[in-house]
Order: C-alpha cells, then structure tokens, then sequence
C-alpha cells in the first residue's frame, strides 16, 4: 500500500464504494499491514452484512449517508481517543 502518511494518520473517513479499490477491501489490506487506524465509513448502501463486516474487521462507525455531521464528529473523536 506504500508508506506515505499512514504513520501520521489518526483517524481514516471512507467510502465503503470507491473507485479501484472498496473501503472493506482497504480495511482488510490495512490489518494484514498491521497498520492500526481508526475506520469511520460512510456509505449511501447500508445494508447489514456490510455493516456487520467493517465492524468485525474494526470499524470505529459504519454511518449511512445522510448522517448528522454531530454523530461524525462524535465518532472521529471517540477514534483520536484510542
């Protein structure tokens, strides 16, 4: 995945739809890493086996756009706390 800035890295945001690569797939390729980040995801496609998925692999949150921006922020500060 190369190095870039993923040591600085506090807390990802991310689709679970994305071009190339899905955010369930970079969640995945981050733990074979070992690369422990705080994953919030957002997603218009909410279903529960995704859900269930990113949570098992360690999510932080799954929300479901829209979302109110206070439960974002509430869920990126609960991730700087880890």
């Amino acid at each position: 995945m190369g190095s870039g800035h993923q040591s600085e890295t506090a807390c990802l945001i991310t689709d679970i739809q994305m071009p190339g690569m899905s955010g369930l797939e970079l969640q995945a390729t981050l733990a074979e890493e070992e690369r422990r980040i705080p994953i919030i995801f957002i997603t218009a496609y909410g279903d529960a086996k995704t859900r269930t998925q990113a949570m098992r692999g360690g999510a932080i949150e799954f929300l479901v756009k829209p979302f109110d921006d206070d439960v974002l922020l509430e869920s990126v500060r609960a991730a700087l706390e880890l």
